[in-house]
């Protein structure tokens, strides 16, 4: 395990990109965390619905008398569940790092991707019957979502950006978590305990990109790289300023950068390629199990340079190469893959159960999620 032992030593967290009954029940969840040194985990809705189709772990539970009234009842309830027992198991990762780690994340439901208030009454519902301090609740990086996190940060909900290719839309993303907190030291709310994190996706972009190029280009599977280093550059700057200091003085801590979609797309590459090529400090590594432990196996840890990445986008824009283009076309089918995850979910558990929805083109009912009672933004145990 020195590879893994070496990446935490760089200072980059390793979490885990998947969770499902089946990871949970087999104890290789909580393996993975005591040998290879895991302290998160991701979730969205393609991952619950693998974990749904793939397994027969939830059966039991769809043909339970007890179960909830519609298919989306039945859905939060099952996935909650896995959370909860996720976040348990990673309580000690939080309280040793004194909250930097330890975090399970949940996404908002993706027909609100465009919704910033519906996003928001989600989000704080969740957070809510979730009632866990390690847990992060997912909102995209669209429009709305950025609007979202400035709000959620506002209520001291712990939030996730997720489905982030551009640099130019993680700026916006940066701006709004210390908006929020500003918000809040304006209005005398303490700062400390609320965390965040900007989930950047890497792998997708060169499988976006390599296709646009000549073969045998030297920008075949490092624009990629270069956005995200990019973007790493960006966050390390803000940190730096004025702005971000006074935040920190009254006990904030940093929006942490996460590398999404490391595993290798392409054979043609090393099968871990997204993790050696950003050791970066202070950010995270969210992998799949198939690329964790392939990268314990015969992954090599050196830090990322950090010069080097406006010259390859450079070039990349000299080939006509259109990142932010790309990034804008990524979020897009992002989302409408989410959407199909969610429908087809949804379609699972209906068909288990008899229990059935309305079209989710029709509208996400907001009671549908009920929450406890309790003030906006009470602070989870």
């Amino acid at each position: 395990m020195s590879a893994v032992r070496q990446l935490r030593d760089a200072g980059v967290s390793i979490w885990l990109d998947t969770l499902s009954r089946d990871l949970l029940d087999s104890g290789r969840f909580a393996g993975y965390v005591r040998d290879f040194g895991v302290s998160g985990v991701t979730s969205n809705p393609t991952i619950f619905e693998r974990a749904l189709s793939g397994s027969d772990s939830y059966d039991d539970e769809l043909s339970s008398p007890s179960v909830a009234s519609s298919a989306r009842l039945a859905f939060f309830d099952l996935a909650l569940a896995d959370v909860r027992r996720a976040a348990e198991l990673l309580l000690p990762a939080y309280e040793a790092s004194a909250g930097v780690d330890g975090y399970v994340s949940f996404q908002t439901t993706p027909e609100l991707s465009h919704d910033a208030d519906g996003m928001v009454d989600q989000a704080l519902a969740l957070w809510r019957r979730l009632d866990r301090r390690n847990v992060m609740i997912k909102v995209p990086g669209t429009t709305a979502g950025v609007t979202a996190l400035q709000e959620l940060t506002v209520l001291g909900v712990n939030v996730n950006v997720t489905l982030l290719f551009s640099v130019e839309r993680y700026e916006r993303v940066i701006d709004a978590y210390m908006r929020g907190l500003e918000r809040r030291l304006a209005k005398r709310l303490p700062l400390a305990g609320i965390a965040s994190v900007a989930s950047f996706f890497v792998s997708r972009i060169d499988a976006k990109v390599d296709p646009l190029l000549p073969a045998g280009s030297h920008l075949r599977g490092r624009v990629a790289i270069a956005n995200a280093r990019r973007a790493y550059a960006l966050q390390r700057r803000s940190l730096a300023g004025e702005r971000w200091l006074r935040l920190e003085a009254g006990g904030a801590r940093p929006q942490r950068p996460l590398w999404a979609s490391t595993g290798t797309k392409d054979p043609a590459y090393p099968d871990v390629l997204y993790v050696e090529e950003l050791v970066t400090p202070g950010a995270i590594n969210t992998m799949p199990a198939s690329t964790l432990e392939a990268f314990a196996d015969h992954g090599e840890v050196h830090v990322a340079p950090t010069a080097g990445f406006e010259a390859v986008l450079a070039d990349a824009s000299r080939a006509g190469v259109d990142v932010e283009a790309v990034a804008r076309e990524l979020e897009r089918e992002g989302i409408a893959a989410f959407e199909g995850s969610y429908e087809r979910l949804l379609e699972r558990i209906a068909d288990s159960t008899g229990r059935r929805d309305r079209p989710i083109k029709d509208g996400w009912p907001r009671a549908d999620l009920p929450a406890p009672a309790g003030a906006p933004g009470s602070s989870p145990r």
